[in-house]
């Protein structure tokens, strides 16, 4: 499917998506190469308790996704293909309702601001809990949680909103021209991420199955692929690999 019609597809299924059998929302999911239970976020539908993350510690979470933060993009795809391959825990336990997004580090609940009831802001907090994030276990994405807090209030034009989205593919994983589809925000091609790029979302999407104990032996899994990994305050190594990424070769 080439990108006007993938664009197409996304905008017909965030105004009919709420029609859609789970299973062509399945196929449409695997033909894009996105999330399935994003695509249940963007038709405004309620995520199935399968696809949603299990319980697990934000302070796990927090470190595996920082380190994920600091790989190339081969040990990307390794890593990708490793979390992959771990085959979710039948027992597991799960949330009742949507993890919470508004909790500090290690998970202190914050008072919750008032949610957003429409538009892209609602699409974003969707896209944030169905990878089990928190404002505490988020990776750096160059964009303060004051900032990502407002974000999925409420999502109003304004001069700056170009730099979000830039700044919001590296924790989500979308395509650029998809992301700003989706937000309602004009795209050129010559946009380029200012954080890590789509490729370290992907890994954040595609782990979003694991419980605490395999994200911390996931975590071993980075260390070993990238056993230089820095510590302290994360610095941006070519803007994450950005640099060398396969979208813009």
């Amino acid at each position: 499917m080439d990108l006007p019609e993938r664009l197409a597809a996304l905008r017909a299924l965030a105004t009919e998506g709420s029609a859609l059998p789970p299973g062509r929302l399945a196929a449409l999911a695997a033909e894009l190469d996105l999330p399935l239970a994003d695509l249940y976020v963007v038709a405004g539908r309620e995520v199935p308790d399968e696809l949603l993350p299990p319980e697990r510690e934000d302070r796990v979470l927090r470190g595996f996704a920082e380190r994920v933060s600091h790989c190339d993009h081969g040990q990307l795809a390794a890593i990708e293909a490793y979390v992959r391959a771990l085959p979710p825990v039948p027992d597991a336990p799960r949330p009742t309702a949507p993890p919470p997004f508004f909790a500090g580090p290690g998970g202190a609940r914050r008072a919750e601001p008032p949610p957003a009831e429409r538009g892209f802001a609602v699409t974003l907090l969707g896209m944030f809990r169905n990878r089990g994030f928190s404002l505490g276990s988020l990776p750096f994405m160059g964009l303060s949680r004051s900032t990502v807090t407002g974000l999925v209030r409420s999502w109003v034009p304004n001069q700056h909103r170009r730099y979000q989205l830039l700044g919001l593919t590296g924790p989500l994983g979308w395509p650029l021209p998809e992301l700003f589809a989706l937000a309602g925000e004009p795209w050129s091609p010559a946009f380029r991420p200012h954080s890590p790029c789509r490729h370290t979302g992907r890994v954040y999407a595609a782990a979003a199955h694991l419980t605490t104990a395999q994200l911390a032996v996931a975590a071993e899994e980075v260390a070993r692929l990238k056993p230089d990994l820095p510590c302290g305050v994360w610095q941006p190594v070519s803007e994450g690999h950005v640099a060398e990424c396969p979208d813009f070769a």
